[in-house]
């Protein structure tokens, strides 16, 4: 494992085991302490049943958002580029409300994951075939705003006819992004789907750094770009589906974490993956801690910190950059 790496696996547990411990009162250290030696009969379900299901699922999407992020940079060598600009986020976020609009996630517990996973994988399916029949990655990008801009209008037909105000209100609960009251069932389904995403990626590590030096020059150094293209695309497609299947829309994560590491690993496009997504995951528990913690009435959705808190990051990241290049 490199320093990088090491460093940022460290960071991440220590961020699980601080949001593990911290609660409305403030840090309990003795928590589970109390609960290895049977002091507290609450502390098993206060830690197994409450937190560690909510920190595993920040830590799950951060990771899958931000590896999703470095890999679609790296395909589109755009550092604009993440898991909502192909449209699968907006997708998935789409399934998942049409199941809460017509009242299947209140009869069927797996409606509304299942939903959000088959919109994403519908709209990765239609990107794969794309990529197939384009050669170059701008067409995909066009397409990939056109899909999440009808996504984005039909969510908004669907809030407009909303049957009534609680329906209205849950709907964009949902789509503000949450891992309140997840369930260890809930990880249960998106896991593996982030897992088999997540290693799709990983196996083109070696492609997304050749790609560096151009396409043209990466195919005369023997890339497939087209299988290389749509494993990346299908990687990202089942991930991202997944991550928003558990926590909602969630952005800003798959943009800061890659531009953050990307420096510690030498601008070196397959190398960000690994650990963007460890600094993923440790910047969404962060953020979750952070809505834990926070005095309000309502508690702020965890999609709404990470927009407040990853857009002012990602313009200082833009603002330092053009400094260095124009010095």
């Amino acid at each position: 494992m490199s320093r990088v790496n090491a460093a940022l696996t460290a960071l991440l547990i220590a961020m699980a085991l601080i949001a593990l411990m911290a609660g409305p009162s403030g840090l309990s250290p003795s928590l589970p302490i109390d609960w290895a030696r049977g002091r507290d009969p609450a502390a098993a379900m206060i830690l197994f049943e409450i937190r560690l299901p909510r920190v595993l699922a920040a830590a799950l999407v951060g990771g899958a958002l931000g590896m999703c992020g470095a890999a679609l940079q790296a395909l589109t060598r755009n550092p604009l580029a993440e898991p909502g600009v192909l449209g699968v986020s907006a997708a998935a976020t789409l399934g998942a409300t049409v199941t809460l609009y017509f009242g299947l996630a209140a009869a069927w517990p797996w409606a509304l994951p299942i939903g959000a996973v088959t919109a994403a994988m519908l709209a990765t399916a239609l990107l794969a075939s794309a990529a197939v029949r384009t050669q170059g990655m701008a067409t995909l990008i066009l397409i990939g705003v056109g899909l999440s801009s009808l996504s984005g209008a039909l969510m908004a037909l669907i809030l407009n006819f909303a049957p009534n105000p609680f329906s209205l209100s849950d709907l964009v609960n949902w789509t503000l992004g949450s891992v309140a009251n997840r369930s260890l069932a809930d990880l249960g389904f998106s896991a593996p789907l982030i897992l088999i995403g997540a290693l799709l990626l990983l196996g083109q590590r070696a492609n997304l750094s050749l790609l560096a030096i151009g396409e043209a020059a990466a195919v005369a150094h023997g890339l497939n770009a087209r299988a290389s293209r749509m494993a990346v695309i299908i990687g990202t497609g089942l991930a991202t589906g997944a991550a928003v299947a558990l926590a909602g829309a969630v952005g800003f994560v798959g943009i800061v974490a890659p531009h953050l590491v990307r420096p510690w690993v030498g601008h070196d496009p397959g190398q960000c993956l690994w650990p963007s997504a460890l600094l993923g995951a440790a910047l969404l528990i962060l953020a979750d801690l952070f809505v834990r913690i926070l005095p309000t009435e309502d508690e702020l959705r965890l999609g709404v910190v990470a927009a407040l808190a990853g857009a002012p990051i990602f313009i200082a990241i833009i603002l330092q950059r053009g400094r260095i290049h124009r010095g």
